[in-house]
């Protein structure tokens, strides 16, 4: 059984070596394809070492990171080869391929970037860390009241924007000797100002409900996913309405653990099928594409699990209900928003329209929505977050240009002779 398991273990590195590989060769013969331009400066650097994976976490940047390109050149710098690749395929942004630390530096010496900034806690970003004067902020990837959110590695950049109050009493309470008042800057949820697109059916009457279950998690304090225990019943009853149309965004990840739950999942697509079937008027959507934002904005009421979800549409500010995990096992955060959210049991699924008319009619459950959006995200009318982006990077550009005068322009920031250097790719 060991020597069978070794020798998975043995292929699997293989092919993942020849995947890396092969996406090396396209990187860069999609960039040496591509319109040769005069040296350019870039002033933001967006560090990202993860692969196509993660890719979730850039995307969600690309439109804020446009805008603010707009007045300072913005640059991914992609150490892998799987994550580059994903991000020229996108071709969103302006994209360096440093996969080593010596494509890195060379990069870096040519350039005048003054800020960098970190979507994630990826261990090498330990590596970027080492250029000094500049910036290194952590912007992360999504608002939450997960543990990922008051990690201790927060200490390890000179700033961190976060989202508003929440943020700030999440950090007070976990992270000991650090100056929240220095060292964050609260700007909101710019992506929240994109969040529109083209709608897959022509608006009418029809009240939209988005529902958009998380998987089922790989261990009892995760099985936040709802599919089994809310999904079936609640799109079923929206369906027999006709007055209802249902956008269902199942996690990607649904069913890889549970079996069940992939397959409850499947039932709910060719139910939204047969509906459609039956009345194309109805325009029930599938959705299963990369990008988020026009769902939020469409929706008149959101079902969501204990997920990113629940704070990506808190910061629409628009009525949602979560749903309560059925496991008592599953790990329920007291102190924020799930303290005083509008829950929705199993046992009420099946009363969802009912359930939707209180969440949109309730003074005070519009009044509560209020109160815990702008304690998350301060103000969201349409543009305030995007100009709190912008300020803070304006802020920390006049803060380089103040101690880049205090400093000696003569002193090189040559590496030393034992700096770490990663295999080249």
């Amino acid at each position: 059984m060991g020597l069978v398991s070794d020798v998975k273990k043995a292929i699997a590195l293989l092919r993942k070596a020849v995947r890396n590989r092969s996406a090396v060769i396209d990187v860069r013969r999609t960039l040496s394809a591509r319109p040769k331009h005069p040296p350019f400066h870039y002033r933001v650097a967006v560090y990202f070492a993860d692969g196509a994976v993660n890719m979730y976490q850039m995307r969600q940047w690309y439109r804020p990171l446009a805008g603010l390109a707009q007045k300072w050149p913005v640059v991914v710098l992609s150490r892998a080869a799987t994550g580059a690749e994903a991000l020229l395929a996108d071709d969103a942004l302006p994209v360096a391929f440093v996969p080593t630390v010596r494509d890195l530096e060379r990069f870096i010496a040519k350039q005048d970037i003054r800020v960098v900034l970190y979507v994630n806690q990826n261990t090498r970003n330990f590596q970027m860390f080492r250029y000094g004067r500049r910036w290194h902020v952590f912007i992360n990837h999504g608002e939450s009241d997960k543990m990922y959110m008051t990690t201790n590695q927060y200490k390890a950049y000179d700033y961190a924007m976060i989202a508003g109050d929440a943020a700030r009493e999440r950090l007070g309470r976990v992270l000991w000797d650090y100056d929240i008042d220095r060292r964050t800057i609260e700007i909101g949820r710019p992506q929240a100002d994109h969040y529109s697109g083209t709608l897959p059916y022509t608006p009418d009457d029809r009240t939209v409900l988005l529902y958009a279950p998380t998987w089922e998690g790989d261990r009892p304090s995760a099985h936040y996913g709802s599919i089994v225990t809310h999904g079936e019943a609640l799109v079923a009853a929206l369906l027999a309405t006709g007055q209802h149309r249902v956008i269902y965004r199942p996690h990607p990840r649904s069913g890889v653990v549970n079996p069940e739950y992939g397959a409850a999942n499947k039932r709910i697509i060719a139910a939204l099928a047969a509906a459609n079937t039956a009345d194309p008027s109805a325009s029930h959507i599938f959705d299963d594409g990369p990008e988020l934002g026009w769902q939020l904005a469409a929706a008149d009421v959101a079902i969501v699990d204990i997920s990113a979800m629940v704070y990506d549409r808190l910061a629409a500010d628009k009525p949602l209900l979560i749903t309560r995990p059925v496991d008592p096992a599953a790990a329920i955060d007291t102190h924020g928003y799930l303290s005083a959210c509008e829950w929705l049991d199993a046992a009420a699924a099946p009363e969802i329209v009912a359930e939707t008319d209180r969440v949109l009619g309730d003074p005070d459950a519009v009044a509560r929505l209020e109160e815990w959006v702008a304690h998350y995200f301060g103000d969201t009318a349409p543009g305030a977050a995007t100009a709190r982006f912008h300020g803070a990077v304006q802020r920390l550009m006049d803060d380089w240009e103040r101690w880049y005068a205090l400093s000696s322009a003569d002193d090189d920031e040559e590496p030393d002779d034992e700096a770490e250097l990663d295999d080249e790719a």
